[in-house]
């Protein structure tokens, strides 16, 4: 496949014992987090095996000095490589990669080395915005099924990319608790609206998209130049409270039902990584109107990833039961508009995107009831209740439910990398 290095190569190995045969971050995945040791401030770290490289000491012990990286910027040390060109993401990884699998650089790269277990995360990003679009033609068409059964999808979604502008102040990291959200609520025979604990909280499968580099304002992002844009992945929850939405979202769309939680995985897979994972975008059905010409980009891609939700109980933990994998969803099969076209329509006005920006792909779904990414879908709006292995059913999320997503990448002739996990309880209201 073009476009591979040496850094993906299936034979290179790590002098990192715990990197031989990780189901997540063997040597030829190198993604990257922020997280403290101690009571230290916060650092840019890069994963390999169990273990995690901390840059700012590897650059003190003589690595990469030649990269864009200077152990000065700190906290910030992330932010500013992803602020640098697509170029430079290369340099730093390559590096990495060739420093990690040589072991005459052990010695020297020892004391940078730390077990991910001794490691608190922070967000891998420092988002200015986050958008969230609805871009996978399952979800989008299940959804408008159940209101709209004559006429699910509306007349602009297979023109334009749609999507509505998040929060970045409720973005949490993985593990943190989400709180039930309250809300506003109208049933259908109820007169008038009542206030309280959503009966309705939902999961939705995503990936979020961190952008690299920046734009003016009023200059647009070109569609040859937005793969460029796109610096990594991390695996995305946007939580959704459905009967406040049901309510709430005409005429402007989403606000109150989905601002309260969004949580996010640790870790930044790059596109540098992803690259054995290419596969071409899936054709458009006969009959589906060309993008208009600003949406064209020769030889548009998307990702070969595999993404599992898995549900549990407070009850199943307590008993130590395995949690029950609810869906199972190819993210190649899911997109009707790809990554690049999201980012190019975003920018197409001149929106100026910065580094360290999220976009949310939407929930990713599939053909099939199992491979739908949101309960909603899941379960029909609540009519086909889900159940779990101990009896008990799910038509919504209740308080103590644990929700983890994970996804990994496989490729014929590539080893496997993963995302980690991204993961949420339900705390009562």
């Amino acid at each position: 496949m073009s476009g591979l290095d040496r850094s993906h190569d299936p034979s290179r190995r790590s002098w990192i014992a715990s990197a031989a045969g990780h189901a997540d971050f063997p040597i030829q995945n190198l993604p990257f987090a922020m997280a403290s040791v101690g009571d230290g401030m916060p650092e840019c770290v890069v994963a390999i095996g169990s273990d995690a490289v901390r840059l700012e000491r590897a650059l003190q012990a003589g690595w990469g000095h030649d990269l864009p990286l200077n152990p000065e910027f700190g906290y910030g040390m992330l932010f500013e490589l992803m602020d640098e060109s697509a170029r430079e993401w290369t340099a730093v990884r390559l590096a990495l990669s060739d420093a990690l699998s040589d072991a005459t650089w052990q010695d020297q790269l020892s004391d940078s080395i730390v077990p991910q277990r001794e490691l608190t995360f922070q967000l891998p990003t420092m988002p200015g915005d986050f958008t969230d679009f609805y871009a996978s033609i399952h979800h989008a068409t299940n959804v408008g099924s159940m209101f709209r059964p004559d006429n699910p999808l509306l007349p602009n979604y297979k023109w334009v990319p749609i999507g509505y502008h998040g929060r970045t102040s409720s973005i949490v990291t993985d593990g943190t608790a989400v709180r039930r959200p309250e809300g506003q609520t109208r049933g259908p025979d109820d007169e008038t609206p009542t206030f309280g604990p959503t009966r309705s909280l939902d999961y939705e499968l995503e990936l979020g998209i961190c952008i690299g580099a920046s734009n003016d304002l009023g200059s647009p992002v070109r569609a040859q130049d937005a793969a460029g844009r796109i610096f990594g992945l991390s695996l995305l929850n946007d939580w959704s409270a459905r009967d406040v939405q049901a309510w709430e979202y005409q005429p402007l769309g989403p606000f109150l039902a989905k601002n309260f939680a969004t949580t996010l995985s640790n870790w930044v897979v790059t596109t540098d990584a992803l690259r054995p994972f290419r596969v071409p975008m899936p054709p458009r059905p006969a009959g589906d109107p060309e993008p208009l010409p600003h949406l064209r980009i020769a030889d548009d891609f998307t990702y070969a990833i595999e993404l599992d939700v898995m549900l549990s109980s407070s009850a199943m933990r307590a008993r130590g039961d395995p949690a029950f994998r609810v869906s199972r969803v190819r993210f190649d099969d899911a997109m009707y508009w790809s990554m690049a076209q999201l980012v190019t329509h975003h920018g197409s006005n001149g929106c100026n995107l910065g580094a360290g920006d999220l976009l949310g792909t939407g929930t990713i779904s599939g053909p099939t009831p199992e491979s739908r990414g949101c309960l909603l879908e899941r379960t029909w709006r609540g009519t086909e209740p889900l159940s779990l292995p101990d009896g008990t059913v799910r038509r919504f999320l209740e308080d103590g439910d644990e929700v983890t997503f994970s996804g990994r990448c496989t490729a014929d002739g590539a080893v496997s990398i993963g995302f980690g996990r991204c993961s949420g309880v339900v705390a009562p209201a």
